[in-house]
């Protein structure tokens, strides 16, 4: 094996198309932020393990980052009515997120100003009037103020306005609800770089969860998100090492806090033992991408596998949803489209994959963490969405078979989850110290380590 020359660093790129040149052979043009590339090589120096392992460096985390980052909290649809809140844990950080009696939404520390009692418990929610403690019964409303005081005579001290419970910074966009511990930190919108005008056309904030479910995972959850990161594995561990299903794919960094990639489904690969015709490509589509009834259809001269399938698909849930969806391009209906907010966001705006992950650390030990998953479809134009359901609960070993809305994804995931457990063993053993990381497909995996470095390095 040969090694190119430090000048050449980073400017290797797979044999074949680009991914931009694939999606522009389509017979319907993709988004134009898809063409855009934004890449710089940023070094290849390994990661070192105890960047996963280290409990003084997940403690780094949780006092110089955490505290620092905008952290999506929930989705409004969670707080529709006055009353309605979420509790977010991040660490040993806590907070309430409501809706006021005038409609805004707000977030507060969720500790009591008497003796600092949570006033609800962890991953909670509900609906109330009020915030009471459990503690010695102090009231606050749901603008945070302080309305009842037990035994007021012995706290002059104590006022409506000095023991208002204190407030977070409170954001919110495409349906989201971000916060932010940091009352110094700046606005979202700023935050949130390139990610608002990339995901325009994809009415993100026009959807409603379908599915969620909550999985506790054997890894730190740099490595959980970075399982997610590349299309590198998906040969080995979702193919078995079958050449034809290593995707096109384009990896990209925008700015501070947001990255992306998108692979191709349903395309040639050049790296394929022998070149594919357009009816190889479809008879594979039909029978890795979930059951279709039906035999698989001829693709027509002059037509490719993708966008016979992708109008498929389209009618396919077109009839599940009562929706029309042939306004979609062949790429956002079928190419796994990933976009990434630091630290913890995935968005995945396609019509097939419509995915919504967010990754959370063990508060107690940096082996393991925590993950949602979550469907989001769009809604119906005339009829009211349901309400967001309760999430599933997955321990390590249960399966993610068990959500039976995840289709053929639920086997996908579990392999996924099998490579976690060996990696966190892995770390612990590895006489090198450290993961050597591509230079363009692990970019990505790169990027997240220096946006936490840069916040754990701070003094």
């Amino acid at each position: 094996m040969s090694h190119k020359s430090s000048a050449d660093a980073g400017k290797a790129r797979a044999p074949g198309p680009t991914y931009q040149e694939v999606v522009l052979n389509d017979a319907s043009p993709p988004p134009a932020p898809f063409l855009e590339y934004s890449y710089e090589f940023t070094g290849d120096q390994d990661i070192p393990y105890s960047n996963y392992t280290s409990a003084d460096f997940a403690t780094a985390e949780f006092q110089k980052m955490w505290p620092k980052v905008w952290q999506m909290a929930c989705r409004e649809e969670h707080i529709p009515e006055a009353g309605d809140y979420q509790v977010y844990d991040i660490g040993h950080l806590s907070a309430i997120v409501t809706r006021t009696s005038s409609g805004e939404i707000k977030a507060f520390f969720n500790a009591c100003m008497h003796r600092g009692t949570a006033l609800k418990p962890p991953a909670s929610s509900g609906s109330c009037n009020e915030f009471r403690c459990p503690f010695h019964g102090w009231r606050y409303s749901l603008e945070g103020e302080l309305i009842e005081l037990p035994e007021a005579w012995d706290f002059p001290h104590v006022d409506s306005d000095s023991h208002r419970l204190r407030e977070l910074q409170v954001d919110t966009w495409a349906g989201f609800i971000f916060i932010n511990f940091d009352s110094n930190a700046g606005s979202l919108k700023e935050y949130l770089g390139v990610l608002p005008a990339h995901l325009d056309e994809f009415g993100i904030d026009d959807r409603y969860i379908e599915t969620h479910l909550c999985k506790r995972l054997p890894v730190n959850w740099k490595a959980a998100e970075e399982a997610f990161m590349e299309a590198y594995h998906v040969k080995e561990t979702h193919a078995g090492g079958r050449e034809f299903s290593e995707p096109i794919t384009t990896y990209d960094v925008f700015g501070d806090n947001v990255n992306r990639f998108i692979h191709t489904v349903g395309a040639a690969n050049p790296r394929m033992p022998e070149p594919p015709t357009q009816q190889d490509l479809m008879q594979q589509l039909w029978g890795r991408r979930g059951p279709i009834e039906g035999e698989c259809p001829r693709v027509p001269e002059g037509q490719t596998a993708r966008d016979l399938y992708a109008s498929i698909i389209q009618a396919q849930l077109g009839e599940k949803y009562d929706q029309d969806f042939s306004d979609y391009s062949t790429a956002q209906t079928l190419d796994s489209i990933e976009y990434f907010l630091f630290p913890n966001l995935f968005i995945f705006p396609g019509l097939s994959l419509p995915m919504v992950y967010r990754f959370r650390p063990d508060p107690e030990n940096p082996d393991f963490s925590y993950f949602d998953l979550y469907f989001m479809r769009p809604k119906h134009p005339d009829k009211a969405p349901p309400d967001p359901p309760e999430p599933l609960q997955l321990d390590i070993q249960d399966s993610y078979t068990q959500a039976v809305d995840l289709g053929f994804l639920g086997a996908v995931y579990d392999q996924d989850t099998d490579n976690m457990a060996a990696q966190t063993r892995g770390f612990k053993t590895c006489a090198k110290g450290g993961q050597t990381l591509a230079n363009y497909q692990e970019v990505r995996v790169r990027h997240v380590h220096k946006r936490v470095g840069d916040y754990v390095s701070r003094e």
